[in-house]
C-alpha cells in the first residue's frame, strides 16, 4: 500500500494542466493585447489639436497681433458698461483716428464657449450700444473690433458690474471709479 502511494505522488500531471505556466503566461499576452488595442485607437482615431492649415492660422495669429498693436499705437481705450437689457461701448484715443460706424463685439466666457455671445454695436451719438441681455455673472472676456478690422481691443471684466469698465490702453479690465 505504501508503493502505490508513493507512485501516485510521483506521477506528475501535464504542464497544461499546472495553474504556474498559465499564470505566468497570463502578463505578456495582456500586454500584447492592450498593444494591439492602443495601436488601433491611434490610427482610428484622429488628432484634434493638429490642423492640417497651421500655416495658415500662424499668419492670422500675427494679423491679430498687428491689430492689437495699432489699437495700442492710436491709444484706444474702450468703457464698457452693461445694464441689463443693454452694452454701452465709449471710445477714446491719444492719437487721432476715424471712429467706425459700427463696432463688433464678442463676449465669450473663458471655460464654456456655448455662452459666448456677438455682437454689432452701432454708433448713437459718441457712444455705441445695442440690445443685449445679460450674461450669467462671473469673469467675461470682451474682444471690440472696428468694423473694418483694422484695430482690436481685448480685456476681461466680472459681472455684473456696477461701473464703466476700461479696455484697451495697456490696462485692461479696469473699472473706473
Amino acid at each position: 500500500m505504501t508503493t502505490n502511494t508513493l507512485t501516485a505522488k510521483n506521477k506528475a500531471n501535464p504542464w497544461y494542466r499546472e495553474p504556474w505556466p498559465w499564470l505566468l503566461m497570463a502578463g505578456p499576452f495582456i500586454v500584447i493585447v492592450a498593444g494591439i488595442v492602443t495601436a488601433w485607437l491611434a490610427v482610428s482615431t484622429s488628432d484634434g489639436l493638429v490642423t492640417d492649415d497651421y500655416y495658415k492660422q500662424g499668419l492670422a495669429v500675427a494679423e491679430t497681433l498687428a491689430r492689437s498693436e495699432r489699437a495700442e499705437a492710436l491709444g484706444i481705450v474702450a468703457g464698457v458698461s452693461l445694464s441689463r437689457e443693454r452694452m454701452i461701448v465709449r471710445l477714446s484715443g491719444s492719437q487721432a483716428f476715424d471712429f467706425p460706424s459700427a463696432l463688433n463685439v464678442m463676449l465669450s466666457h473663458p471655460t464654456r464657449a456655448g455662452l459666448d455671445r456677438p455682437l454689432v454695436l452701432k454708433r448713437e451719438g459718441d457712444a455705441y450700444a445695442g440690445e443685449m441681455l445679460l450674461p450669467a455673472s462671473g469673469h467675461w472676456l470682451v474682444l471690440i473690433e472696428d468694423d473694418a478690422k483694422t484695430w482690436r481691443l481685448m480685456g476681461s471684466m466680472m459681472l455684473p458690474a456696477a461701473n464703466e469698465t476700461m479696455i484697451g490702453g495697456g490696462e485692461s479690465a479696469k473699472s473706473k471709479s
